[in-house]
């Protein structure tokens, strides 16, 4: 039932975001049972190209379904738009959005550039819209939680963040782009997000430089699969970020083999995602079978949404090891909570367990347009988070450290993290 521990809120007064959907691949169904289950969200129309998405999305949701993205926009019941396309069209998308007077929720990364991303803040400032990035791990409760502690000062000054992630990320079925850094391919938008806004999470977002690494280490899929990363904070913090795409080593081991969705996950290690290339010939057939495994097509094995139900027992999302050291303990988030080892105990905070999962997305953006709270994750927020991963590129094409123009700093308020 819709109201119970661990729940969202629902909605005030019986006012629901109606939102429209433009995109709906892999971002799209990773959110797809956020969507349909969040008590403070009602789904009324979407767009994607492909007619068999467009038609399943009509059945699940009960939507209208469009061809095109400017018939989403002119759509007068939808007041927010989830913009959960391919990273280049991110930008248009989102300004057509702000100039129809939509608000704006839009997958990470951003954009591309900076430059994009301060058009999308203009647009959405101009406008007077909501503008939130996101999902990013970032959101994840355990998180925010690890942010209180730190701010309520319990445990010492924080010193030092180490955030380490092992997948199989570079060799599931890829489009050509995705394999390109040019066009936002590889790990560092798409992985290193992620890491970049949960230490900045944590750290209270002002960093200062950039010193990193990356490898590019198969010539058959020519773009980054691995960094190592150190950010430095203007307080001094340092933050280690270590990732790996190959296909190797599951970090998952190190996290009660509690997978980044939240669910439990039998160990069979990533020689299956390997295998599955093996039998490909071309980058055609690679596109094809992730378009067959797409939302709506043949082999979709995602949810049914008119089957979804709430349910209490998964666990908290999670990007992997990361412990958090300040000088009187060291705080590890993970699935179940947050584990504290400290000077003369060790300790450990109990999270409820989610029963929709992402709902910090939707809470924060219905806060942001409901009732008027600046969301954490707005343009300039999400436009710092790219510019250090724009950062971890150039420091390693480079071999220097990397200062940091744009950043900015949290302000702590009742939850630790919100407001500047």
């Amino acid at each position: 039932m819709i109201g119970h521990k661990g729940s969202p809120s629902g909605p005030i007064d019986g006012r629901k975001l109606r939102l429209g959907v433009a995109g709906m691949g892999r971002g799209f169904m990773a959110m797809i049972t956020t969507l349909a289950l969040h008590p403070r969200l009602h789904v009324v129309a979407g767009t994607d190209p492909r007619p068999e998405a467009r038609e399943r999305f009509a059945r699940d949701f009960g939507a209208r379904a469009y061809s095109t993205f400017e018939e989403l926009v002119s759509d007068d019941a939808v007041e927010a738009i989830y913009i959960a396309s391919p990273h280049q069209f991110h930008r248009q998308q989102a300004i057509q959005a702000a100039q129809r007077g939509k608000h704006i929720l839009v997958e990470k990364p951003m954009a591309l550039s900076l430059d994009d991303c301060r058009a999308m803040s203009d647009a959405a400032l101009t406008a007077g819209v909501v503008l939130v990035v996101g999902h990013s791990h970032g959101f994840d409760a355990p998180i925010t939680h690890t942010r209180r502690l730190v701010s309520g000062g319990a445990y010492g000054d924080l010193r030092m963040i180490t955030s380490l992630n092992y997948t199989d990320f570079l060799y599931r079925p890829r489009r050509p782009e995705e394999l390109d850094t040019a066009q936002g391919g590889g790990v560092i938008f798409s992985q290193a997000s992620h890491q970049v806004d949960m230490v900045r999470v944590i750290a209270g977002g002002n960093a200062v430089s950039v010193r990193a690494h990356t490898g590019i280490w198969d010539a058959q899929r020519p773009t980054e699969s691995a960094y190592s990363a150190q950010l430095t904070f203007s307080d001094g913090v340092i933050a280690t970020l270590v990732y790996s795409g190959h296909a190797h080593f599951d970090s998952d081991e190190f996290c009660e083999w509690v997978g980044e969705t939240g669910r439990p996950k039998q160990y069979r290690g990533h020689t299956k995602t390997r295998q599955l290339l093996k039998g490909l010939s071309s980058s055609e057939e690679e596109a094809a079978l992730k378009k067959n495994r797409s939302y709506g097509s043949a082999g979709y094995t995602g949810p049914a949404v008119h089957a979804m139900e709430l349910e209490g027992g998964r666990f908290h999302e999670h990007f992997g090891l990361m412990i958090v050291s300040c000088e009187k303990a060291d705080l590890r988030p993970g699935p179940r909570g947050v584990a504290i080892y400290g000077d003369d105990l060790e300790d450990f905070d109990t999270l409820p367990a989610p029963v929709v999962p992402r709902a910090e997305v939707i809470d924060e953006l219905y806060a942001a347009i409901v009732q008027g709270v600046p969301p954490l994750h707005d343009g300039p927020w999400s436009a710092a988070n790219l510019e250090v991963c724009l950062a971890i590129l150039q420091s390693s094409r480079e071999g220097r450290e990397i200062a940091l123009y744009h950043q900015i700093a949290t302000v702590g308020s009742d939850n630790g993290i919100k407001g500047r």
